[in-house]
């Protein structure tokens, strides 16, 4: 049996729970230019948010398509967050080697599972040199954006490349695969990782950060851990023949 593990990313391999602010603020400045659009202050601060009804509201008004202001935003917000990578201004976990390990067990594959943008999962994937099985973020789209957990989609897609999506098999209870086992594991930082693992019957690790130390543990996560040294301990990621 080959058990997915699949991690999110922010507050998980990436230092803090989001991409900075600053980072979309320069991102939708830098699509404004590029569409030759000159908005007023109060149309770029919308623009500048995350807000799509408003994002509409003013790309009508300024003769734009908001799609295409969308992607062009999310592109580069994606360059704006590699730039910060590579120059360590965001940094990562120490503890990420632990991925490497569990990467490296018999019987179980691993993969990145994410809100942020999917051209930064795979930047973030080759950053860190860890083989994951599947990477998977957000699409650039307005559509794409409204897919984030907790809603499931992401991560089901992700799962149905690792060959481990049975939903026929999942009981409307998200238990499990209906044997009682649990169809693999997802880690996150936050209570909408904890949602969208458990509506998928997977077992869940709320991973403590300096962002959340201070959070109640989400109700249905399985395991509360310190680190992510700590999954090497758990049965469900143990090695198998």
């Amino acid at each position: 049996m080959t058990v997915p593990i699949c991690f999110d990313m922010d507050g998980i391999i990436l230092e803090g729970p989001r991409t900075a602010p600053q980072v979309y603020d320069d991102a939708a400045d830098a699509a404004l230019e590029e569409l030759g659009a000159e908005p007023t202050p109060n149309q770029r601060r919308a623009l500048r948010s995350q807000d799509i009804a408003a994002i509409r509201e003013h790309c009508a008004e300024l003769g734009l398509e908001p799609d295409q202001f969308w992607t062009l935003k999310e592109r580069y917000a994606s360059e704006g967050t590699h730039e910060r990578l590579r120059s360590g201004a965001r940094g990562l976990y120490d503890d990420i080697d632990a991925i490497r390990t569990l990467a490296d067990r018999a019987g179980t594959t691993v993969g990145l599972v994410t809100n942020n943008r999917h051209e930064t999962a795979e930047f973030v994937a080759d950053f860190v040199d860890i083989p994951f099985d599947v990477v998977r973020g957000r699409d650039p789209t307005i559509d794409g954006f409204r897919r984030r957990k907790p809603g499931p989609y992401y991560l089901e897609d992700a799962l149905a490349r690792l060959d481990a999506a049975e939903t026929d098999s999942v009981p409307a209870d998200g238990t499990g695969d209906g044997t009682g086992a649990p169809r693999g594991l997802y880690v996150g930082d936050s209570p909408k990782d904890v949602v969208a693992g458990t509506k998928l019957g997977l077992e869940t690790a709320f991973i403590r950060r300096p962002h959340n130390r201070d959070r109640e543990r989400p109700a249905d996560a399985t395991y509360d851990l310190e680190s992510l040294t700590a999954l090497l301990d758990l049965e469900i990621v143990a090695e198998r023949p």
